[in-house]
């Protein structure tokens, strides 16, 4: 995510770092190599305009220049503006004082419509509500279909009328809500190839008859500028609420991100990080400008800890290495934590002061821990009890069973072993005091 961006942004500011002091010459410079970066990543060009120009403003003051550190002062000027930039906080979903919260989605065909209106309510499902998916979408062949799929992935009811028009179906859907306690709705409109005019006719009637406490304009988020002016064009027709950015976990670059508030005066209320239907964030403007600069987003890497792992497990989890009775069944269960968190690339790259270019260079094997699990469910339950009866014909017998070699099952072993040692440190296992673990480990 904003790979390109980050880049380029951090090489601006290695040429405020390497001088001492800076002259109002040396931060329009800086700011000129930003400039230039902004719109490569296919930023807005009055977007960037404005942006250069009020972060120039405050960096050639007096209090900035004669700082002893004013490249930190630039930084942080360049951070709170891109932050106000995005919407300054995150925009949440408005709930209705009066269920059902209705919901419709809108967007061009191949946005991820569809997907995204799973995800939310899957999202949503998991934090006790009752939603329900309406399928609007008559126009494009097995879109009904889709949707169904993905309802049943959610676990997610689905109301649909086949190709009857969509105000009528939404009429009834609303009705069936109402009867069956569904306090959110989702409705899943037909997607466009353009701004269609007839459609986009269809789509105002649908809305009158909704009457939705939220609009969310779905878009590509790697579409770029493009993304942009279907926003603007969607908010001047609908007037939307907020808009989701699909497929952020592939965008490089950014400009979507740091134009359509600007654009639309409306907020990015989500993004979709993946194609999983758990690959759904909340957008934090704070925390896209943190990545931006290159200062890694360490909240989100909590949460997704904190959302993979519970307070029994990691208390459980905690015990066991205190005791002593950590096992290999249990770092295979720490494996499928980690996994449920996001890839390894990922995670990284929200760490403060990792590269993300550079850790494509690195060549992480994401497949390593598919091995290794492999090797582990190769083992009897009582070969994971007791990985110290592992002599070299069980460990042959392994290797087969995973298709690993002997190497990889005695680096395996050690590495559990080392793991063992290190966490019982950790907490305290030999000094009777206890650490609280916030996050999986054994990797």
């Amino acid at each position: 995510m904003f790979e390109g961006l980050v880049d380029k942004i951090s090489d601006a500011f290695k040429k405020f770092k390497n001088k001492g002091k800076l002259t109002e010459a040396d931060v329009k410079a800086g700011m000129r190599e930003i400039k230039l970066a902004l719109l490569e990543a296919d930023v807005n060009f009055k977007v960037v305009k404005e942006f250069i120009a009020k972060v120039t403003e405050r960096a050639v003051g007096e209090e900035v220049l004669e700082s002893l550190v004013p490249a930190q002062h630039i930084v942080k000027i360049v951070n709170e503006e891109l932050v106000s930039l995005m919407g300054t906080t995150n925009a949440k979903l408005n709930i209705a004082s009066k269920p059902p919260t209705v919901v419709l989605m809108c967007g061009l065909q191949g946005s991820g419509k569809t997907t995204h209106s799973g995800k939310l309510a899957m999202m949503y499902k998991k934090q006790g509500r009752s939603p329900l998916l309406v399928a609007c979408d008559i126009y494009r062949p097995a879109a009904i279909k889709q949707l169904q799929v993905v309802g049943e992935k959610a676990g997610v009811a689905v109301f649909e009328k086949g190709t009857q028009d969509p105000v009528k179906t939404v009429k009834e859907a609303l009705a069936y809500a109402y009867k069956y306690g569904h306090d959110m709705v989702f409705i899943d409109t037909a997607g466009r190839l353009h701004i269609d005019e007839e459609l986009m006719a269809e789509l105002k009637r649908v809305k009158e008859a909704a009457n939705p406490t939220e609009i969310l304009l779905v878009v590509d988020a790697m579409t770029g500028q493009d993304a942009v002016n279907v926003a603007e064009s969607f908010n001047n027709l609908l007037d939307i609420t907020g808009v989701i950015l699909t497929k952020m976990d592939g965008d490089t670059r950014g400009g979507a991100a740091l134009s359509v508030k600007y654009v639309t005066g409306k907020p990015i209320k989500f993004i979709g990080t993946g194609e999983k239907l758990e690959n759904i964030e909340p957008f934090h403007p704070d925390r896209a400008a943190s990545r931006i600069l290159g200062m890694g987003d360490v909240l989100s890497l909590i949460e997704k800890a904190e959302a993979a792992y519970d307070e029994k497990q990691a208390a459980e989890l905690e015990r066991k290495f205190r005791e002593s009775s950590f096992t290999l069944e249990d770092y295979l269960s720490q494996f499928a934590q980690i996994k449920n968190m996001g890839s390894i690339e990922s995670l990284m790259g929200m760490l403060p002061g990792v590269n993300t270019s550079k850790l494509k260079d690195a060549k992480i094997d994401e497949k390593a821990m598919g091995r290794m699990e492999a090797i582990i469910l190769s083992m009897t339950p009582k070969e994971r009890n007791h990985p110290e009866i592992l002599n070299s014909s069980r460990k042959k017998r392994i290797a087969a069973g995973s298709g690993t070699s002997v190497e990889e099952i005695n680096r395996l072993l050690k590495q559990f072993e080392q793991t063992k040692t290190l966490m019982k440190q950790f907490t305290g296992g030999k000094r009777g005091k206890r650490g609280k673990m916030r996050m999986p480990f054994g990797f």
